[in-house]
């Protein structure tokens, strides 16, 4: 388990996160498979040439998808009770086939709940290319673990 505990969030504070990847076709043509996204942006390369970006774009939702993943070891893996919500999500740049991403995150707020016994933690989570380029930021909320409960059980 290398997440944090509620204790162990201050606001203010930035992770980088070590982990990058580099998007594949294979990766953005399975994840529209599997969640039915048949934009012919993502997965037509003739009618992406006529687009204005020329060529097939990745799956918005994967990035998104990539970061919280690439973001979870150093944010809450085995600390977490739930995830409350996704918001504020944009994608300023697009993301293409060979680009490598990588993330970081911001700790925006955190606030126990109301019988104390665990805390919420709101973090903004930026996602850059290789060549720094913001292509997605979002904010994630989740409940976390206190890490005197924990040990107390």
């Amino acid at each position: 388990m290398t997440g944090l505990y509620y204790e162990e969030f201050e606001v203010g504070q930035t992770i980088e996160h070590e982990k990058r990847r580099t998007v594949s076709e294979s990766d953005n043509q399975r994840f529209c498979d599997m969640t039915m996204n048949q934009q012919p942006l993502h997965l037509d390369e003739e009618f992406a040439s006529d687009t204005q970006f020329g060529e097939r774009l990745v799956n918005g939702l994967f990035t998104m998808s990539l970061a919280v993943g690439v973001s979870i070891p150093d944010t809450t893996d085995g600390t977490i009770v739930a995830n409350l919500s996704y918001d504020n999500v944009s994608h300023p740049n697009p993301v293409f086939h060979g680009d490598t991403l990588r993330a970081q995150t911001t700790v925006l707020d955190k606030r126990e709940t109301s019988d104390g016994e665990r805390g919420i933690v709101t973090m903004k989570v930026e996602v850059f290319n290789q060549d720094d380029d913001l292509v997605c930021e979002f904010e994630r909320t989740a409940l976390s673990l206190k890490k005197a409960n924990v040990d107390e059980a």
